[in-house]
């Protein structure tokens, strides 16, 4: 029986795929834990208030005076135009407290102990410690503020764990990418092993370099390509099944950012395919002939 001849750059290449697609899908899942992540700090952000209570004896035209001068703050958030500033008043947070822990501070006082107050949203660049310190400053100078107050620690907190989380999954990002690079480079040399001989038995007769590269690096494209998108395939569908599963997620869900993700995954396979192969084909082609038995 004849033997059917092996065309230059055909190799198996269902290991070198599902390889790449594996190591391809932690890297999304990665990142897609990260921008869930990021789109939950800002949501929390989004909705942490700061407090500026009243002196006691203001009018309604002094506090209409100190709301406006408060809104004209460059650091006081705005949704469709309109400044993010609450007026909450005295009365209200007694009865939220009686309603809380069942005890009239007003009859045992006979006065009602609270402050009318404005709770105001930040824009997310002042969510840091600095700035938040300067603007109770800032509002505790205008007239008619008596105290201006936030949940320092909670902020504190949430920087610094944010930023702790952003490390760790950046290192395991990078991790992955090693990772990555060293079985995809292994898998296509041992890819390649088997068409030494087709490699060496065409620079003999005088072939080029990047004629006898092209149809491995296209192969290496093709592959990175498919395990790009089956990878972002996978994120997509696990991306669905956890927002049907978890309560409230799809809220932290940015399509836009998710696209660019999978864009970048698919690029980076195309890349890893096309570098690894490349790297490969260097090395053999470099290879003495005795190396070679």
């Amino acid at each position: 029986m004849q033997k059917k001849n092996r065309k230059l750059g055909s190799y198996p290449s269902m290991l070198i795929i599902l390889s790449l697609t594996a190591a391809l899908f932690l890297v999304a899942f990665s990142g897609w834990i990260a921008l869930t992540s990021k789109q939950l700090v800002l949501y929390i952000k989004q909705n942490i208030e700061v407090q500026v209570y009243l002196d006691k004896s203001l009018t309604q035209i002094q506090k209409d005076s100190v709301r406006n001068l408060i809104a004209q703050k460059n650091y006081v958030a705005y949704s469709d135009n309109v400044p993010q500033i609450k007026f909450i008043s005295k009365e209200s947070t007694a009865e939220k407290v009686l309603k809380e822990t069942n005890e009239d501070f007003r009859s045992i006082l006979g006065e009602n102990p609270y402050r009318d107050a404005f709770s105001l949203k930040l824009k997310e660049e002042y969510f840091k410690e600095e700035e938040l310190a300067k603007i109770k400053a800032d509002l505790e100078n205008v007239p008619g503020v008596f105290e201006a107050d936030y949940a320092k620690d909670f902020v504190d907190s949430i920087n610094k764990n944010a930023n702790k989380a952003y490390l760790i999954i950046a290192s395991i990002v990078v991790l992955l990418l090693i990772a990555i690079v060293l079985l995809i480079n292994n898998t296509i040399r041992l890819a390649l092993y088997s068409q030494r001989f087709i490699i060496r038995s065409m620079q003999l007769v005088g072939a080029t370099d990047w004629f006898i590269q092209k149809p491995f690096i296209g192969r290496g494209i093709l592959q990175g390509l498919i395990a790009g998108v089956i990878a972002s395939g996978l994120l997509v569908i696990v991306e669905q099944i956890a927002i049907r599963e978890i309560e409230n997620l799809g809220i932290l869900q940015n399509f836009t950012k998710l696209s660019i993700l999978c864009g970048f995954v698919i690029l980076l396979g195309v890349l890893i395919g096309v570098l690894s192969t490349f790297q490969s084909m260097y090395r053999y082609l470099r290879t003495d002939l005795e190396d070679l038995y």
